[in-house]
């Protein structure tokens, strides 16, 4: 109480009925053997309402405004789709892309950054449904679909993990590069994807390079707010 009431400005004796009463409502509770105080039930109950309000694309949206800027290229966030990763919004680059991409379009789960990012955390029986429906789905973009082997794509998702974003590059579509992070809520679970489009000219596609470092730090911010640890 000590601390908690010089944190706050005050003596001990004005803090102690604060206490009190934050003890009654539940929003605190104090633990009888060593003293110290830790937020109570009600206090968490209404931090998972706050969190479970939460909309991801409606906060990522700025993230990825001020992310485009500052990179001088095209970024969008997608969803996990019935199809596979679908984008729902797209902030255009000064520079435009020509790529033939738009809200609503779905995104190849074996090709993209995008995909892959979904692939690398989605459930295994959920990606595996949605590779079988890729190659047989011309709705999905980059139907020049390579059709790699399972141990050679379970190897490229261990390296999506491991470095925590995917890339494309230079393919599948000829010389545009991506980088994409995933954005996780506070249950752990993948809500988005946020990727970085570029021409190759102008676009570092380096596991380290300035832009997966800044994809990556938007990604985590985004994450924070959604309640991930």
């Amino acid at each position: 109480m000590r601390d908690l009431a010089q944190r706050a400005g005050m003596t001990s004796a004005k803090a102690h009925p604060y206490l009190v009463s934050f003890g009654t409502l539940g929003l605190i509770e104090q633990d009888p053997v060593t003293g110290q105080y830790a937020l109570g039930p009600f206090a968490l109950q209404m931090g998972l309402i706050s969190l479970k309000l939460l909309d991801p694309v409606r906060l990522a949206i700025p993230a990825i405004a001020e992310l485009a800027t500052d990179i001088a290229h095209t970024v969008a966030l997608a969803v996990a789709g019935t199809h596979g990763a679908t984008i729902v919004y797209i902030n255009e680059s000064s520079h435009p892309v020509h790529v033939n991409m738009h809200t609503g379009t779905v995104m190849s789960t074996l090709n993209t950054a995008t995909g892959r990012v979904f692939a690398a955390w989605l459930p295994p029986r959920v990606v595996e449904q949605l590779v079988s429906r890729e190659l047989r789905d011309s709705a999905v973009i980059a139907q020049a679909t390579k059709r790699l082997a399972k141990k050679d794509f379970d190897a490229l998702l261990a390296e999506v993990r491991q470095r925590g974003i995917a890339r494309a590059v230079g393919h599948p579509i000829p010389g545009i590069n991506a980088i994409s992070a995933p954005v996780f809520d506070y249950t752990k679970r993948i809500v988005l994807a946020i990727t970085a489009i570029g021409p190759s000219g102008s676009f570092d596609p380096g596991w380290n390079g300035a832009i997966a470092r800044k994809v990556r730090a938007c990604a985590s911010r985004v994450s924070s707010r959604l309640g991930y640890r």
